[in-house]
C-alpha cells in the first residue's frame, strides 16, 4: 500500500473510532439524563402494585359489609375482625371518614388490605393476606414557620379573618393572653405580631397550627410579649412567658369556652319572675355558646364525676387540688370519664341543653374548700414562672425570637417566610 493510501485509511479509521466514541458518549449521556420516577407510595405501600379503591364510610356501612361487597365471605371477615380487635375496634368507623382498599392487581381484584382514616393525619391498617396484621400509623408532617401582623380596626377575630388567617390561630392567641388582655374590650389601633408553625401533610395538605412560637400584642399603648418555652422536656410541658420570665397564665382559665359571652353571673340574691320572684340563688356562671362548642378544663386536675343528674343534666366535675374543684353543667356529651387526669385547656365535653336550661350554655361552678364561690371575685394564684435553673437558658432562647418579632412590620397581610432557615424540613412520624 502506498504511503498516501495508508494515510487516507488511517484518517478513516480515526474518524470511525471518534464517531463510535461520540455515539457511546451520547448514549451514556442519554442514560444519565433519564431518571426513573419514584413509585407513588402512601400508607407505606407502593400503590402501583395494587388496584386501589377509595370511598367514604356511608350511613349503615360496617367493616363486614364493606368487605362483603368486595367478595370476602363472612367467616373470613369474622376471623379478620377478631385478629384486629386488639389494635382497632372496627365498630368505631365513622360516617364520612375515608377508607382505602388495596386489591390484587388482577381480574379478581381481591382485597388484601383495608386502611381507615379517622382524621387527615392518623390511619389504621388492617392487612389480611397470608396472615392478619393490624397497626396504626401517621402520615409524614412537615412544619413551615410563618409570621403575621395586623392592626385591630374592629375586633381581633375580624382583623385576622380578613387576612385569611386560620381560625385556630385566633383561638390560640386568646388562650395565650387570656389573663393579660380582655379580647372583648380591644381598642381600635391595638396591634399584634405572631410567629407560628403550620402543619402540612406530605408537604402539600394543610393540617392546622402546630404552635405559636412567639407573639406580641400592643394594647392601650402597653406591650405584651409571649414566648413558648419547654420547661419540662421529660413530661413535654411547655408554656408561655414574657420577656422577664414571668408566666402569662393563671392556674385557672377565665372561661371554659372560647369566644363566649356571660349570660348569667354568680348571684346569691337572684330572683326570677317565673318563680314568683322568690329567692333562687345562682351559684354558677353561665357562658352562652352554640350547641357542640368544646368545653375546656380550666385547670389541671382529676375527673371526680362524669354523669347525668337531675337539673344539672350531663356534667363533669374536676378536683384540681385540696382547695379547688370545678363543675361544668348541661353538656351535650362528656368526653372524659371518672378517674381521668386532664390538663388545662383539654376538651372535656361539648355545650348542650341537658337538664334545666332555657338555651345552650355551660354553667360553670367553682368550688373552694367545698363551698361554691364566684371565681371572678377570687384572687387566684398565678402559674409558676421560669425555674431559676432555666432562666439563663430561657433568655438565650428568646433573644432571636424577640429580635424577629421586633423586625416584623405591621401589615394587613400574612407574610410567608420562604428562607431555607425558616422552613422546617424535619418530619414528625
Amino acid at each position: 500500500m502506498q504511503p498516501k493510501q495508508l494515510l487516507i485509511a488511517l484518517f478513516i479509521c480515526i474518524g470511525f473510532w471518534s464517531c463510535k466514541e461520540d455515539d457511546k458518549k451520547t448514549q451514556t449521556e442519554d442514560l444519565q439524563t433519564f431518571v426513573e420516577p419514584e413509585p407513588v407510595k402512601e400508607f407505606g405501600f407502593v400503590l402501583e402494585d395494587y388496584i386501589v379503591k377509595r370511598d367514604t364510610i356511608r350511613r349503615g356501612d360496617s367493616f363486614g359489609e364493606i368487605l362483603e361487597r368486595n367478595h370476602i365471605g363472612y367467616p373470613r371477615i369474622f376471623n379478620i375482625a377478631e385478629k384486629a380487635k386488639d389494635s382497632f375496634d372496627i365498630r368505631k368507623l365513622q360516617v364520612g371518614k375515608p377508607y382505602t382498599l388495596l386489591c390484587t392487581n388482577d381480574s379478581l381484584q381481591t382485597p388484601e388490605c383495608f386502611i381507615y382514616q379517622p382524621n387527615s393525619i392518623d390511619y389504621v391498617v388492617i392487612k389480611f393476606t397470608d396472615s392478619i396484621e393490624a397497626y396504626k400509623g401517621k402520615k409524614p408532617i412537615s412544619l413551615v414557620q410563618k409570621e403575621a401582623s395586623g392592626i385591630v380596626m374592629n375586633n381581633l377575630s375580624e382583623t385576622m379573618e380578613s387576612q385569611g388567617l386560620p381560625y385556630q390561630l385566633i383561638n390560640d392567641m386568646s388562650d395565650i393572653y387570656a389573663w393579660t388582655i380582655d379580647f372583648f374590650r380591644l381598642q381600635k389601633g391595638d396591634r399584634f405580631k405572631i410567629i407560628y408553625k403550620q402543619r402540612f401533610i406530605e408537604d402539600s395538605i394543610y393540617a392546622g397550627i402546630e404552635s405559636i412560637d412567639a407573639a406580641y400584642f400592643q394594647h392601650k399603648d402597653e406591650s405584651f410579649y409571649a414566648f413558648n418555652f419547654m420547661v419540662d422536656s421529660t413530661k413535654n410541658i411547655a408554656d408561655y412567658f414574657d420577656e422577664n420570665t414571668k408566666s402569662l397564665r393563671r392556674t385557672f382559665l377565665k372561661a371554659p369556652v372560647q369566644f363566649s359571652r356571660i349570660s348569667s353571673r354568680y348571684n346569691l340574691n337572684r330572683r326570677i319572675a317565673y318563680y314568683g320572684y322568690k329567692l333562687r340563688p345562682h351559684k354558677g356562671t353561665d357562658f352562652a355558646a352554640p350547641i357542640g362548642t368544646p368545653i375546656l378544663a380550666t385547670a389541671n386536675g382529676t375527673v371526680t364525676e362524669s354523669t347525668r343528674r337531675g337539673g344539672n343534666g350531663k356534667y363533669v366535675k374536676i378536683k384540681h387540688n385540696g382547695t379547688y374543684s370545678t363543675q361544668y353543667l348541661h353538656m351535650q356529651k362528656q368526653k372524659v370519664k371518672k378517674g381521668e387526669f386532664v390538663k388545662q385547656g383539654d376538651v372535656i365535653g361539648w355545650v348542650g341543653m341537658t337538664g334545666n336550661t332555657g338555651g345552650p350554655h355551660v354553667c360553670y361552678r367553682f368550688w373552694k374548700n367545698g363551698k361554691q364561690v364566684d371565681p371572678f371575685k377570687e384572687k387566684l394564684p398565678a402559674a409558676e414562672s421560669i425555674p431559676d435553673s432555666l432562666k439563663t437558658q430561657y433568655i438565650d432562647f428568646i433573644k432571636p425570637l424577640k429580635s424577629h418579632l421586633d423586625q416584623i412590620q405591621f401589615e394587613d397581610q400574612t407574610i410567608e417566610i420562604s428562607t431555607e432557615e425558616n422552613v422546617l424540613t424535619s418530619k414528625i412520624q
